[in-house]
């Protein structure tokens, strides 16, 4: 499969702005061709204009054609084979087995929505019957569902170039709702984001499906998601990011004369709370626990624990840990070079604030590699000095000494939200610290006792969100079958002809779904 550069629109490729970048080696930093056309106005405009008119014929196809679909985009990714490891690899210096186990999360995604529409019932198909005789009104026939919003944009992510990017969570769960997705892709893995695009349309054609289903755009500035969120055909975003681009997307959606709702995955240190019973226990297996957590995958995961916070003596005792382990570990390749100047950046701004001590720093490496840092200070300090609190993206982790329980509970009410926190504790602490069980319950949408929060298991049950600005909407997942709810909205039938019902929603139920029928759960 040759790749050219050019914007994958419908089943037509075009590269009428200019070529004005590449991919990049970060090991290297060395251009990889080819290089890589900028989306023009024109070219956003016709996806988006295809992308609408390929909206009522695909969410109106039976929930079996979009299994079929995601299904086989899943067969074309395994089929790129070797080509996709070795572009990837190239692209975003992971290893091979990272970019393996992500082809795999990827396709297992895509599985796992297929199922979702096999089963049917995440439509939520609620029926209240009429009664023509009730008095003193008679009560009107009323069905509910869940339906395809409409066309999505979606934001290919930098630190998962498969999971999170093209045919990742977002495009997959949007496809499985009805809705077309034009994606933007990532400008540090435009050859990943071309082979993956490829895949789906290559799976689109076989099926039929009408042409605008899927697109896949390129630009390296702001300029073209921006342009694709403004524009009036799009329904909803998804993104993957820094806080940064996220509330630019989420304010530009805001400011439509017709608001739509941006998804926004965002900035988190995924707070890992310590009390004494833990620390008592095994310290080392602790530090060595979470040093792994801290350094993995290059800290280049937004479930990163960057904030360890522990009860006096024992914070000293993690941070002497975790430095002795920083200073024993080599830097690492970062995903690119932007990212890995931005890393640079942001820990010596916190080492540069007063009261933070720097108490490990791993052996520097070649340019656009990241070493790992451990920092230590005070609650007072952090609480005086809030961009502590605020994530730098990569292996730098912070240890704050709590002397108290109320000086650790004031921290966390402090804190920003975020995707996760972890407590580790033993049974008497848990009992001793009930308040600051409660405020980690407000701060996070997913709360860890023992472990650490690297991981992000795929299954219906995950909450991968948190409050702002860990995300934009702490109601919404982007992990886990239950992303589906971000592109769908309900509607409801008032006395509607039994011909007109969508199938969900007729007596008969041929799909033999799970419903709500008159206050009762039943699938008959």
């Amino acid at each position: 499969m040759e790749l050219t550069g050019k914007q994958l629109i419908g089943y037509a490729e075009s590269g009428e702005g200019p070529a004005s970048f590449s991919g990049v080696d970060p090991r290297e930093r060395r251009s990889l061709p080819p290089r890589y056309f900028a989306a023009s106005e024109a070219e956003i405009e016709r996806a988006m204009v295809l992308a609408a008119a390929a909206f009522e014929p695909y969410r109106r196809l039976p929930a079996r054609h979009r299994s079929a679909f995601l299904r086989a985009v899943a067969r074309e990714i395994e089929a790129l084979g070797e080509r996709l490891e070795e572009r990837a690899c190239a692209e975003t210096a992971l290893p091979p087995g990272r970019i393996r186990s992500e082809r795999l999360r990827t396709t297992s995604q895509l599985a796992a929505f297929a199922d979702l529409l096999d089963e049917g019932s995440w439509v939520d198909a609620r029926i209240d019957h009429g009664d023509a005789q009730r008095k003193p009104q008679p009560k009107p026939d009323l069905r509910r569902m869940k339906v395809a919003l409409g066309p999505v944009v979606v934001f290919g992510a930098s630190n998962f170039p498969l999971a999170f990017s093209v045919a990742g969570g977002d495009t997959a769960s949007a496809l499985a709702a009805g809705c077309p997705v034009v994606v933007k892709a990532h400008p540090g893995h435009p050859g990943t984001s071309e082979l993956i695009g490829r895949a789906v349309l290559a799976a689109a054609r076989a099926q039929r499906l009408p042409e605008g289903v899927f697109s896949l755009l390129h630009g390296p500035l702001p300029d073209t998601g921006l342009a694709l969120v403004r524009h009036p055909h799009a329904r909803a975003v998804g993104f993957t990011g820094s806080a940064r681009a996220g509330r630019a997307l989420m304010d530009a959606a805001a400011a439509r004369p017709d608001p739509i709702p941006v998804h926004a995955e965002m900035g988190s240190v995924n707070p890992v709370v310590v009390l004494p019973g833990a620390a008592d226990r095994d310290l080392e297996a602790l530090s060595n626990l979470l040093f792994a957590s801290c350094t993995l995958g290059g800290g280049q995961f937004c479930t990163q624990p960057g904030l360890l916070i522990a009860v006096g003596a024992e914070a000293a005792r993690l941070a002497e840990a975790l430095g002795r382990r920083a200073e024993a570990a080599a830097a690492e390749p970062l995903l690119y070079a932007g990212l890995a100047d931005a890393y640079a950046a942001g820990v010596e701004r916190l080492v540069a604030q007063r009261g933070v001590e720097l108490v490990g720093r791993g052996r520097p490496g070649p340019e656009g590699s990241g070493a790992p840092v451990v920092l230590r200070c005070s609650v007072s300090t952090a609480l005086e000095h809030p961009e502590l609190l605020e994530e730098v993206f990569g292996p730098v982790t912070v240890v704050i000494d709590a002397p108290a329980a109320e000086t650790l509970l004031e921290l966390v009410e402090r804190l920003p939200g975020q995707l996760t926190a972890t407590l580790h504790a033993a049974e008497a602490d848990l009992s001793e610290h009930a308040p600051l069980l409660q405020a980690l319950e407000r701060k996070v949408g997913r709360l860890l006792f023992g472990g650490v929060p690297t991981g992000v298991e795929v299954v219906p049950a995950m909450h991968h969100a948190g409050p702002y600005p860990a995300s934009s909407d702490v109601r919404a997942t982007s992990v886990g079958s239950a992303a589906i709810e971000r592109f769908v909205r309900p509607i409801c039938y008032q006395d509607a002809p039994a011909a007109l019902l969508p199938a969900e929603l007729r007596d008969d139920n041929p799909a033999g779904i799970l419903r709500l029928v008159n206050g009762t759960w039943t699938r008959s």
